[in-house]
């Protein structure tokens, strides 16, 4: 079995010369996801390492599971990535139905709405994507217990803190 080190060797490598919506290495956003999720123990924090990989790689499921990533880790993995024809809304009615995926997709989405990263968006895509990540919220939160998102949130995205008070 592979460990989380090889795990995030695995996830540097395959996220190389990447960078995200704002112009950082790819793989920051992968840490600060797997910073979020551990709390919950090494596979959540594999998952959150891992998951982008499949929809931003040439990474497969299979290939994971034969480097020995653990086939609930992929699992989850294959849960948060989006595939073909399937809506934002239908995605995250997937991720619901798996608590764990839930959590990866919170910590995904905490740090998709960190202000520092908003920031630095055009103003049309900032609104554009914060209206994304609320409605993402409102249905994520609530299927996962809210002490789990707090310890997520605490850690990726503490400005989040009082919208979790404000639903709960």
């Amino acid at each position: 079995m592979i460990s989380v080190r090889e795990v995030e060797t695995l996830a540097d490598r395959a996220h190389a010369g990447q960078t995200d919506k704002i112009g950082v290495p790819y793989i920051e956003h992968v840490r600060a996801v797997a910073a979020g999720l551990s709390p919950f123990g090494d596979e959540l924090v594999m998952a959150g390492l891992l998951h982008d990989l499949l929809e931003d790689t040439d990474w497969t499921a299979g290939r994971l599971r034969e480097t020995g990533v653990p086939a609930r880790v992929v699992e989850i993995v294959e849960a948060v990535t989006n595939q073909t024809g399937m809506t934002y809304d239908e995605k995250i009615r997937r991720i619901t139905a798996d608590p764990r995926a839930t959590l990866v997709k919170i910590a995904d989405n905490a740090h998709n709405s960190r202000p520092d990263r908003a920031a630095r968006l055009p103003a049309d895509k900032r609104e554009r994507l914060a209206a994304k990540y609320r409605s993402a919220r409102a249905r994520l939160w609530p299927a996962a217990d809210r002490n789990d998102v707090e310890a997520v949130i605490r850690v990726i995205n503490p400005s989040l803190l009082a919208e979790l008070d404000a639903r709960y």
